[in-house]
């Protein structure tokens, strides 16, 4: 009988404990990494909709996307509450003839230069806001860019959790072990975003993440 109890009991405080976290998850990193495409994955898998749009051009999200109350349960049963912050891409400089290039009217390339630099600000000042980070990387780029080595900078820092995905490993230039080189002291996904090659993996890190904070 009293083994029972303590079964009973222990049963009862396992499921009033189970592990279920909400957190803040910002997915960061330069323009075109494939940010906007996960972020999309993420919320078709849990919530049946995108959340913005996506472009070959760089700059394609200018502002803050942000989705709420994403609800990702592990095989185990374990649930995280994700307030999921897509961010504009982060860029040392933002060139509106970079833009005229792709076929925008000059008018059109500085207006989207001007929302892309406010952008820019705008991502770096979310992560007074954020818990957990999510560096998306271009794994066909080199990872030892100006750009990437100043978000990780950033987020050092701040004693941010963080989690390295190499997107586009679909793609033959991809090289994902350049990335894992370039930041051992990370744990680094080699995925597609677009395809959802390896979306498992990523979100049994996301368990993971969720620990450290």
């Amino acid at each position: 009988m009293i083994k029972f109890i303590r079964k009973f009991f222990s049963k009862l405080w396992g499921d009033l404990f189970k592990f279920r976290k909400n957190i803040k998850l910002g997915l960061y990193g330069p323009p075109n990494a494939g940010k906007t495409t996960l972020a999309n994955k993420i919320c078709k898998d849990y919530l049946g909709e995108e959340m913005g749009k996506v472009s070959h051009i760089p700059h394609e999200t200018r502002q803050i996307q942000t989705k709420d109350a994403i609800s990702v349960k592990s095989k185990d049963g374990k649930e995280l509450i994700l307030n999921l912050i897509d961010t504009p891409g982060i860029a040392t400089k933002i060139d509106f003839e970079d833009f005229v290039k792709v076929g925008m009217s000059k008018s059109k390339a500085r207006k989207r230069a001007r929302e892309a630099t406010k952008g820019v600000i705008e991502s770096i000042k979310w992560l007074d806001n954020i818990d957990t980070v999510i560096m998306v990387l271009d794994a066909t780029k080199d990872p030892y860019s100006q750009v990437n080595v100043t978000i990780i900078g950033n987020l050092q820092a701040r004693n941010i959790p963080v989690l390295i995905v190499a997107n586009k490993v679909d793609l033959k230039r991809a090289k994902l072990r350049k990335v894992q080189a370039a930041f051992p002291q990370y744990d680094v996904i080699g995925m597609s975003a677009k395809y959802g090659k390896n979306i498992d993996m990523f979100y049994d890190a996301l368990f993971k993440l969720a620990r450290m904070k």
